[in-house]
């Protein structure tokens, strides 16, 4: 398995901002879950479909490291990237940048996959280690 990247731009909204235009920090989980939603996308991955066949794909670990605000109507870019092939986890590590390039945050995600009528681990679909390949 290659690592995975993909990246997608959003442009921060006036309801994501604080009084001084400036990004809540709360509202970088948001963007960070867009972003991963469009890699699995991009992969031929329907989040959808995993969990009407029964996986879901919990966050079990969030951290960002914070560098510079971003700050209404800016155009951001947030860059996806598969850590490792995945187990019964699966962890992404993300970069977000501005206009000029300048790296705002850096981000690391773990989710699992469960069983969601066990609400125990379990392994990826198949079609999800299928569609990592080459």
């Amino acid at each position: 398995m290659s690592i995975k990247q993909d990246e997608i731009e959003i442009r921060v909204r006036y309801a994501e901002t604080d009084q001084m235009g400036v990004v809540h920090h709360g509202n970088y989980a948001l963007y960070l879950e867009l972003a991963r939603i469009e890699w699995l996308r991009k992969m031929g991955i329907s989040y959808k479909k995993m969990e009407e066949e029964g996986v879901g794909l919990p966050v079990i670990s969030l951290s960002i490291n914070f560098k510079k605000s971003a700050y209404y109507d800016d155009l951001i870019k947030v860059k996806t990237q598969l850590k490792k092939a995945p187990t019964a986890v699966v962890e992404f590590e993300y970069e977000i940048l501005n206009e000029s390039s300048e790296i705002l945050c850096n981000a690391n995600v773990v989710l699992a996959f469960v069983d969601m009528k066990t609400n125990r681990p379990t392994r990826p679909p198949k079609y999800f280690l299928e569609a990592l390949k080459d």
